[in-house]
C-alpha cells in the first residue's frame, strides 16, 4: 500500500515536470520571434535616426567668445604671417602702449617681422628683425636686428638712494642696428654673443620738466654729448626653464658682460650682470614661489658711464612701487620675491609680491639695511610661453603706482 502510493506521487512529478517542459518551450517559441521582432524595429530606429542625422549635418558654429579667444590665441601665441597686435614698451615710463607689427615665414621657423609702437606720452618706436633659431640640431639660434626710438620725457632724479624725488627729465633718441648668436652646446646651456651700433641723441623733454640737459655736467654726467656706441655683450646662462616670459617651473643662473665702445673713447665701459631666477611649484604647480635676484656692476672706477646709461630701478620688473628710473648709481642690486596661485592654467595668474632693491656708487656701498621695499599684487593674463599683458598694484615708502607692462616680471 505504501509502495503504490510513492510510485503514484512520482509518478504525478513526472507528469508536472513534463507538463512545465512543455510551457517553457512554448513560452520560448512565443517570446523569441517577438524578440527579433523587437531587435529588427529597434535596428530599424537607429538606422533611420541615422539617415536623418546625416542629412542635416552642418559645421559647428563656435560663440563668439570662443571665437575671440581662438583668434587672440592664433595671433599672439601660434604667431603665423600676417598682421598682429604687438605687445611691448618703447622705453620704461612711456605709458599705456600700442602696436602693430607684420611678420613673414620664410621657413619652418625662420622670420622677418617689422613693427611699430607709439604710447600715451608719444614714446615711439619702430623695429625691424630677422630671426632664425633651430639650426644646428636646434642648438643654434641667430638673429639680426634694427631699429629707431624716442623716448620723450624719461625721468632722472639724480644718483644715489637717497636722491630726491622731484627731479628733472629728458628727450632720449636712439638708432640701433646689430645682431646676435646663440649656441646650447648642452641641454640647459646657453652661450650667447651679441654686438649692436647704437646712437644716442639726448634733448630737451616735450613737456614742462626741468630738462637734464640744461642742468649740466655737474648734475648728470654725459650732458652734452651724443655718444656714438659699439656695444658687445656675451653671456653663459642655465636655464632650464619652459619658457622665457611665462614659467611656473625651473629657473635662470645667468652672469652677462657688457662693452660700451664710445666712438671717441670718451664715455666707454664695461659693466657685469649677474641673475638669478628660480621658481619652486607646489602641489603641482597650483600654488608656485619664485624668487629674482640681480647686480649690475660698473668696472672700474675711472670710467665715466652718462647718466641715461646708470644702472637703474624702478618700475617695470624692478622696485614696481616707485616711478620709473627712480633710483640710479653705477651698482644697482635687486631681489623680489612672489607668491604665484594659478587661477587659470590656460589664462590667467594671480600674485602677491615684494620687491627690495638699492643702487650705490661703489659696490663695498650696499647695505642690506639701505634696502628700499615695496610690496602688491597682480594679475598676469598668459599664454602658455607668453605674458601679454601683466597688470600690478605696488606701494612703496612714496605712494602706490600701477604697473601696465607687456612681458613677464621674471
Amino acid at each position: 500500500m505504501i509502495a503504490r502510493e510513492i510510485r503514484g506521487r512520482a509518478a504525478g512529478a513526472h507528469l508536472a515536470h513534463r507538463q512545465g517542459v512543455r510551457i517553457c518551450l512554448l513560452a520560448l517559441l512565443l517570446f523569441v520571434p517577438a524578440w527579433a521582432a523587437a531587435q529588427d524595429t529597434r535596428e530599424a530606429e537607429i538606422a533611420a535616426a541615422q539617415k536623418e542625422k546625416a542629412a542635416n549635418l552642418h559645421p559647428h558654429q563656435r560663440h563668439w567668445a570662443e571665437e575671440l579667444l581662438l583668434n587672440a590665441r592664433k595671433t599672439i601665441i601660434e604667431q603665423p604671417s600676417g598682421f598682429y597686435p604687438y605687445f611691448d614698451s618703447v622705453y620704461s615710463g612711456g605709458g599705456f602702449t600700442l602696436g602693430e607689427g607684420y611678420r613673414r615665414f620664410t621657413g619652418d621657423r625662420t622670420h622677418w617681422s617689422i613693427a611699430g609702437l607709439y604710447s600715451t606720452k608719444s614714446y615711439k618706436l619702430i623695429e625691424a628683425a630677422e630671426t632664425s633659431p633651430g639650426h644646428w640640431a636646434g642648438r643654434l639660434d641667430l638673429r639680426a636686428i634694427a631699429g629707431w626710438r624716442d623716448a620723450t620725457q624719461v625721468a632722472y632724479h639724480g644718483t644715489g638712494i637717497d636722491s630726491p624725488a622731484e627731479g628733472a627729465a629728458y628727450r632720449m633718441q636712439q638708432g640701433y642696428g646689430g645682431g646676435d648668436v646663440t649656441i646650447r652646446p648642452l641641454k640647459f646651456l646657453l652661450l650667447t654673443a651679441a654686438a649692436t651700433y647704437e646712437n644716442y641723441t639726448l634733448k630737451d623733454p616735450t613737456d614742462d620738466s626741468l630738462s637734464v640737459e640744461a642742468l649740466g655736467a655737474e648734475f648728470a654726467t654725459g650732458t652734452g654729448a651724443n655718444p656714438d656706441y659699439v656695444h658687445t655683450t656675451t653671456s653663459a646662462a642655465i636655464d632650464w626653464r619652459p619658457a622665457a616670459d611665462y614659467a611656473r617651473r625651473g629657473g635662470l643662473y645667468r652672469i652677462a658682460r657688457h662693452h660700451y665702445a664710445d666712438r671717441d673713447n670718451t664715455y666707454s665701459f664695461n659693466r657685469l650682470d649677474a641673475e638669478i631666477v628660480q621658481h619652486v611649484p607646489i602641489l603641482r604647480e597650483n600654488w608656485v614661489a619664485s624668487f629674482h635676484a640681480r647686480l649690475e656692476s660698473t668696472l672700474g672706477d675711472d670710467s665715466q658711464v652718462p647718466y641715461f646709461l646708470l644702472p637703474a630701478l624702478g618700475s617695470g620688473s624692478t622696485l614696481r612701487g616707485y616711478s620709473s628710473w627712480r633710483f640710479r648709481d653705477r651698482h644697482s642690486m635687486l631681489v623680489s620675491g612672489e607668491w604665484r596661485w594659478i587661477a587659470s592654467r590656460l589664462a590667467l595668474d594671480m600674485a602677491l609680491f615684494y620687491d627690495a632693491g638699492m643702487v650705490a656708487p661703489t659696490l663695498d656701498s650696499i647695505a642690506l639695511g639701505s634696502f628700499v621695499s615695496n610690496f602688491g599684487v597682480g594679475a598676469r593674463f598668459h599664454g602658455p610661453a607668453r605674458t601679454p599683458l601683466r597688470v600690478e598694484l605696488a606701494h612703496g615708502r612714496e605712494g602706490t603706482h600701477l604697473v601696465f607692462s607687456a612681458s613677464a616680471a621674471f
